[in-house]
């Protein structure tokens, strides 16, 4: 079942949007409240919580992109209205990420937004007395805990080893942050037992056109699957990874699309949100400029330089300059993959590499390389040449998307990202927002 978001943000502000872990949900008098609601929901009130939980996943995402991205020297990102995109972001002249920034703040209550819409599908998918039938049940709690999970991976890539809170049920009194080794397998559970829940069940309830190719049960969980394999490389548990993809949507069969996999799509329409990493071509004041390095550092004839735009003339700003934009997206209304074919391939590779399947790793590299116009590589015979190889890949591959920061983090590689300014510095994670401290 097709639906556009277009109203999912009006549908949610009539259930009451929720702002913070501190915060309440701001009443509606012309609606139930959420209390009420979640008593003993019917399979309508149950939708428009999915609806609104699936739009709520795009709220100020571009933060979380840019500044991965940024922190990551993929582009630099500069804003005529907020320095701090090529100041505190890039550790000019500091000492400490502090924890008072908005590069903390918002893509931890946006997150956390989304993880709260779920617990309340949660607790109203379990007080409903109007399932006509247990895999109906089964359908929206697998839903709600796949992209529960899903949230909480996205605020762990940010704080790391500065943790999260798991629970966050009760506004007045969250649970305590936990270390980055108990988030990641409470995030694999959640997804393993969504996984368990797919196996018997049924979509009773409306996805968004994002979701095309994945809106039952059956492909969902390939989706699923997809982001276990992606927390089990996180945990290095590589052997997981191989076990776990083969269940995914990875395709390496010839002409395979790299693009695949459920999108955040966004529209023009009245109440809808546009995709705010597009900026206009060769604006002046609110730039993502590719890091030189992108360019100077591709092979000839990769497609993937596409990614990025020369300008008309060059940028300079702040003593930082480059030649070209990123252009990923080309409207306001592309769509932003969660997680996507090529993504998998990788996985793949890097998990088949560091149990020493090594032509395996290859063949998934090389898959890559010729499917950008590249040729094959015939030296890719040992562990060290392979991960090389699929840092490398993964940067171009995936440029732009949130992954470079990450990956350099996971091999303590972190020192070889470019210092273009004296007194810049490479952060390692994005602290526990100051207004958390306190609770």
């Amino acid at each position: 079942m097709k639906l556009k978001l277009a109203s999912a943000i009006a549908i949610m502000a009539g259930f009451g949007m929720l702002a913070s872990c501190k915060n309440e949900a701001i009443p509606n008098p012309n609606a139930p409240s959420m209390e009420e609601i979640i008593k003993n929901p019917t399979l309508t009130q149950l939708n428009s919580l999915i609806i609104g939980t699936e739009s709520s996943m795009r709220n100020r995402l571009e933060i979380y992109i840019d500044a991965v991205s940024v922190l990551g020297r993929e582009y630099y990102r500069h804003s005529g209205s907020d320095p701090r995109w090529t100041d505190v972001i890039l550790g000019k002249d500091a000492t400490v990420l502090p924890a008072g920034g908005f590069f903390a703040s918002i893509p931890w209550d946006s997150r956390y937004n989304v993880v709260k819409n779920c617990n309340l599908l949660l607790q109203g998918i379990e007080n409903s007395k109007y399932f006509p039938n247990a895999n109906v049940k089964n359908g929206y709690s697998a839903f709600t805990k796949t992209i529960k999970a899903y949230q909480l991976m996205l605020i762990l890539n940010g704080t790391h080893d500065n943790g999260i809170r798991l629970e966050v049920t009760d506004p007045y009194n969250p649970g305590p942050i936990v270390t980055r080794a108990v988030a990641l397998e409470a995030i694999a559970t959640m997804l393993n037992e969504a996984d368990g829940l797919l196996a018997n069940a049924e979509f009773s309830f409306p996805l968004s056109a994002g979701f095309e190719g994945f809106e039952t049960p059956a492909n969902f969980r390939k989706f699923n699957r997809a982001l276990a394999a992606r927390v089990a490389v996180y945990r290095e548990r590589w052997a997981d990874a191989l076990t776990i993809l083969p269940n995914s949507f990875l395709s390496m069969t010839a002409g395979a699309s790299l693009t695949t996999g459920p999108k955040h799509i966004y529209s023009l329409g009245t109440n809808d949100q546009v995709n705010e990493l597009f900026l206009q071509q060769d604006n002046e004041d609110e730039i993502q400029m590719a890091h030189p390095s992108y360019i100077t550092a591709m092979e000839a004839g990769d497609d993937r330089i596409g990614k990025a735009r020369l300008r008309a003339k060059a940028i300079a700003f702040e003593d930082l300059s480059g030649t070209h934009e990123m252009r990923i997206f080309k409207t306001q209304t592309d769509p932003i993959g969660i997680i996507r074919n090529e993504e998998l391939v990788l996985l793949f590779a890097e998990a088949s590499a560091q149990t020493n399947a090594l032509p395996a790793a290859a063949d998934a590299v090389n898959f890559i390389r010729t499917s950008h116009g590249l040729t094959a590589r015939l030296d890719l015979d040992t562990k060290d040449k392979l991960i090389d190889e699929i840092l490398k890949q993964r940067r171009f591959s995936l440029w732009g998307e949130g992954h470079r920061w990450i990956d350099m983090r996971r091999y303590n590689r972190l020192n070889q990202l470019p210092v273009d300014r004296t007194g810049d510095k490479i952060w390692s994670q994005i602290p526990v927002p100051l207004s958390e401290n306190s609770k």
